[in-house]
């Protein structure tokens, strides 16, 4: 049981001592580079969705 407390005590300790935390504008900055990040890779993954499909449908048309 000591163990664990002692885990518990020395894992608080390092999250309110040690790790440093963004400020608010760093959040915020971070998180619009992941949605502009995520938005264009998600228009590239559609657009290879697209030029794929079209691409399959023209050749299955003329081989069947």
């Amino acid at each position: 049981m000591n163990k664990i407390a002692t885990y518990f005590r020395e894992s608080y300790k390092e999250l309110t001592e040690k790790v440093s935390w963004p400020t608010w504008s760093q959040l915020q900055q971070s998180t619009m580079i992941v949605l502009a990040a995520t938005l264009v890779i998600t228009f590239l993954v559609l657009a290879m969705d697209f030029v794929a499909g079209k691409s399959l449908r023209f050749i299955y048309d003329r081989l069947f």
